[in-house]
């Protein structure tokens, strides 16, 4: 089959275009012809080595397409069904052997590319939104690169949920696109801090922010007293380290770094957070913005093209 190979981890470079052996589902798994791959920052961290991964690997933790066969065991997903996933390494490729319990049966009203679009940053958001912090009616939130995949279903579902939503951005095209989601107020990253505080009158009650090194430090001063501030990625590098007491000063703020597995730590949660997404998309309360679709064999390009942030909203690869 098509796949997406690393052999060595380094630049845009190791994603390698090759023919492998189509995979063969063994107890507890199916086997899935791939529609779609969606491409992600943390496909970028397995292919640089900066979470380390056994070479070689096929990239790729998010994706969605048919089930065309099931190994032993597996009763609740058949033949047939229409499923997505996120954290499923291997989905660069033309086939997929997926976990059974991983896997989400996607309802009518949600294609598999839509899918693959939405559920790993979806079921991020959602985490950020309902459990990291949960977002109540009137609150101030901030919301770092309002126009990426990740930035725009925050704001969306932010608004869901009755807060006042500030994105930042860096050009006026992804303003735009941040105003359409629902962001309230739109600013540049220059002097965020003084203009969140000029907008909110105190800070914001939390800041999501998946940027990191280049933003932390505008982050934290974005806090009003014993605010939050939700570090859930590092597009820009990441944070040196630092004195613990920097949260005193600023106002007994709280810091964490969460990650998206200990928020679907069983199938119960994995299925209400995904349960939620999905049925927002399914009724056009959720838009899931595609800005590309990019055929399999061109995997750099996208990395590229993410990494050079030329992009809005989520992109695609399409075996």
């Amino acid at each position: 089959m098509r796949a997406i190979v690393v052999n060595t981890p380094g630049g845009s470079a190791a994603l390698e275009p090759a023919e492998i052996p189509d995979p063969v589902p063994g107890p507890g798994e199916v086997l899935v012809d791939v529609a779609a791959s969606g491409v992600n920052f943390i496909d970028v961290y397995h292919r640089e080595g900066r979470y380390p991964l056994p070479v070689p690997f096929v990239p790729g933790s998010e994706g969605a397409g048919t089930v065309t066969a099931v190994g032993e065991g597996v009763s609740d997903v058949v033949v047939g069904d229409r499923v997505g996933w996120a954290q499923v390494l291997g989905s660069y490729a033309a086939k997929a052997v997926i976990p059974a319990e991983q896997t989400i049966v996607l309802p009518s009203g949600v294609s598999p590319d839509l899918a693959a679009a939405v559920l790993l940053q979806g079921l991020t958001a959602h985490y950020l939104t309902h459990s990291t912090y949960a977002v109540r009616q009137g609150d101030d939130v901030l919301v770092h690169a309002a126009a990426g995949g990740m930035g725009l279903l925050l704001t969306q579902i932010a608004k869901l949920r009755g807060a006042r939503v500030i994105g930042t951005v860096s050009t006026p095209e992804k303003e735009k696109l941040a105003r359409q989601a629902g962001a309230d107020e739109v600013i540049g990253y220059e002097d965020f801090a003084d203009e969140v505080k000029k907008i909110t009158g105190g800070g914001a009650h939390v800041v999501y922010d998946g940027v990191g090194a280049a933003t932390f430090d505008g982050s934290l001063t974005s806090l009003r007293p014993r605010g939050m501030l939700a570090l859930y990625g590092a597009a820009s590098g990441a944070v040196p380290p630092f004195d613990p007491q920097r949260l005193n000063a600023a106002g007994s703020v709280f810091l964490t770094r969460p990650s998206l597995t200990h928020y679907v730590a069983d199938r119960e949660e994995l299925l209400w957070r995904a349960g939620d997404v999905l049925g927002w998309v399914a009724s056009g309360a959720l838009k899931v913005h595609v800005s590309q679709r990019y055929p399999l064999a061109e995997a750099r390009r996208a990395h590229d093209d993410l990494e050079a942030r030329r992009t809005t909203g989520k992109l695609l690869l399409i075996p």
